[in-house]
């Protein structure tokens, strides 16, 4: 790895240099996402293998272009796995890339988002600079918050040439519950279980269907089982329907020609934003949309409306930005954090619409 780690800084230095733009790749599964692909390719998968892992302190280091596969396949030999689920859209996804773009899948309303769950990251700034921030273990606080600043910069503030993640163990027992509940019944059903001692993982509804997954002890399950009612699905086609909803390959998320798949994250109490339609996921506080990108006017009023934003997550025309703007405070912190990591600016130039 020491090979395509040198490799790789003597290309980023000699782009620094000729001030020559660089994008940087993974896998490639998620070139989709973000404004712009711009500037020379940057393979970081060279960058493979699983550097360090330690069961028993739930921590796991890997080199960027590992495979997300692999990473699963290592994690569940021992029992465990990454608790916020990151969606692959492709076997190809690698962890830097996961990091990176910093999505979650259904857990995230009960366990947190990528951001965390990393310890530690080396990255390349855009200086041409190997440095390191956080550790190896979860009471390292040295730099924490600039390692969690990498989840979600989609590659503008470094290169990620590896990362240390915490892992937690596999759930004893799970199962997944059905009811039939409108929008709003769902949504306040969900509120009124959250504020109960319930071991709900994750909620998905569409078209009048609310799915409940529960995991957690045995007897934690049965009881809450007892509790809600609702109708339990076959286990096998449980765990199918969550992994297409993870990596978006239910029905609903196939676009027609002109429709584009927005993502509006919002408070879980706010109300039905009635814009066409929907699949609600993390106990309400995230709505997709199956919209034209010229809905962006008003898909973004109703997202700020109910306290939240919206990305244009997939099928954008070009034309319409990807983000929200960010507010004047954020977006000259975002300049300064930009201007340090990365002032010649040729880190993924324009993968986000508010970069600069």
């Amino acid at each position: 790895m020491q090979a395509a780690l040198d490799a790789l800084t003597d290309k980023l230095r000699t782009a620094v240099e000729k001030g020559r733009p660089l994008r940087i790749r993974g896998g490639g599964t998620k070139d989709f996402y973000g404004q712009i692909l711009h500037g020379e390719l940057l393979d970081t998968r060279p960058l493979a293998g699983i550097l360090a892992y330690e069961p028993s302190e739930l921590v796991v280091t890997v080199g960027a272009g590992t495979r997300l596969t692999e990473l699963h396949a290592a994690l569940a030999a021992q029992q465990q796995a990454l608790p916020f689920e990151p969606p692959q859209f492709g076997s190809a996804g690698t962890v830097g890339g996961m990091v990176a773009a910093g999505l979650a899948g259904p857990a995230r309303a009960s366990v947190g988002g990528v951001r965390e769950h990393v310890l530690g990251v080396q990255i390349l700034s855009g200086k041409g600079e190997l440095l390191n921030f956080g550790g190896q273990v979860m009471k390292n606080v040295a730099g924490y918050d600039v390692s969690r600043l990498m989840a979600g910069a989609l590659g503008t503030l470094g290169i990620i040439t590896q990362v240390s993640l915490k892992v937690l163990p596999l759930p004893p027992a799970e199962c997944t519950l059905v009811f039939e509940l409108s929008e709003t019944s769902a949504r306040q059903q969900l509120n009124r279980w959250g504020s109960q001692p319930l071991p709900i993982s994750a909620s998905c509804w569409h078209a009048g269907h609310l799915a409940v997954r529960l995991r957690g002890a045995h007897a934690a399950i049965a009881a809450a089982r007892r509790h809600m009612g609702g109708e339990p699905l076959e286990p096998a086609r449980a765990t199918q329907q969550w992994c297409a909803l993870r990596d978006q390959r239910l029905p609903f998320f196939h676009l027609d020609a002109g429709q584009a798949l927005w993502r509006v994250s919002v408070p879980d109490t706010a109300t039905p934003l009635n814009l066409g339609p929907t699949l609600v996921e993390w106990h309400g506080a995230l709505r997709w949309l199956r919209l034209p990108p010229q809905a962006a006017p008003q898909v973004r009023a109703a997202a700020a409306r109910a306290g939240g934003h919206a990305t244009l997550f997939r099928g954008g025309d070009g034309r319409v930005p990807v983000f929200t703007p960010l507010p004047a405070p954020l977006a000259r912190i975002h300049a300064q954090l930009k201007q340090a990591f990365d002032p010649a600016g040729i880190l993924n130039p324009g993968r986000l619409s508010f970069d600069f």
